[in-house]
């Protein structure tokens, strides 16, 4: 599919703002797929090096 100019191409047809949305949320989902664990995993390191430091300080 070829477009006659730049702003053809971000219309896709008068289907762009689906096209788009559909990639912006497809965008925001791998980025919380990547970015939950590394947050819940920062999370959980803290906890524990708290808790250590409760359970040493006794």
């Amino acid at each position: 599919m070829s477009f006659a100019s730049f702003g053809d191409f971000l219309a896709m047809g008068h289907h762009g703002l689906y096209v788009w949305s559909a990639y912006g949320i497809c965008l925001v989902v791998l980025a919380l797929n990547v970015a939950v664990p590394i947050l819940a995993r920062k999370r959980y390191l803290q906890q524990e090096a708290r808790r250590l430091r409760r359970e040493n300080g006794q």
